[in-house]
C-alpha cells in the first residue's frame, strides 16, 4: 500500500472515532486490523489527531500486547493456555505446536479467548480453531502458514 493510501486510509479511521468518548483504543484497534501494525505515521496522525503527544500514543501500544510496533515476519497463532483449556490439554499441546510451528508460523500464548467449553483453541488470522489436539494443530499450521 503507498504511503499517501495509508495516510487516508488511517485519517478515515480516525474520522469514524475521534468524536467518541475515550477514542484512542478504538482508533489503534482499527489501524491495527487495517495494517496489521501500528507505525510510526500512524502514531504520529493519531497524536495530532487526538491532541496528545506521540510518547503518549506511543506508550498506550507498547502497554498492551495485541499492538504490533511493525508487521509480524511470521503468521502469528495465539494459543489459549488459560486454566480450562490446561485442563483440556494446551499444556501437552504447546511445545507440539511450537514444533510444527518452527520457522514457519510463531506461537503465542494468551490467556482465555472466552471459548472455554471447546478448549484447547487458538486464533489465527482472525478465525478461532476449538478442540484442537496434534492433528488438528498440524492442519492448523498447514493452513496459516500457506
Amino acid at each position: 500500500m503507498r504511503e499517501d493510501q495509508e495516510d487516508c486510509e488511517i485519517t478515515a479511521i480516525i474520522a469514524r472515532h475521534v468524536n467518541r468518548e475515550g477514542p484512542l483504543l478504538p482508533i489503534l484497534h482499527d489501524i491495527q486490523d487495517a495494517f496489521g501494525h501500528v507505525g510510526e505515521a500512524a502514531k504520529r496522525q493519531v497524536a495530532l489527531a487526538l491532541n496528545l503527544s506521540r510518547a503518549e500514543v506511543h506508550g498506550v501500544v507498547s502497554f498492551y500486547h495485541d499492538f504490533k510496533n511493525a508487521p509480524e515476519a511470521l503468521p502469528v497463532i495465539k494459543l489459549c493456555r488459560a486454566e480450562a483449556c490446561q485442563a483440556r490439554g494446551s499444556e501437552a499441546l504447546t511445545p507440539k505446536l511450537e514444533a510444527l510451528a518452527a520457522g514457519r508460523c510463531k506461537v503465542e500464548t494468551v490467556y482465555c479467548l472466552g471459548l472455554c467449553s471447546v478448549g484447547p483453541n487458538a486464533l489465527a488470522g482472525g478465525s478461532v480453531y476449538a478442540h484442537l489436539d496434534e492433528t488438528t494443530a498440524r492442519d492448523l499450521i498447514a493452513e496459516v502458514a500457506a
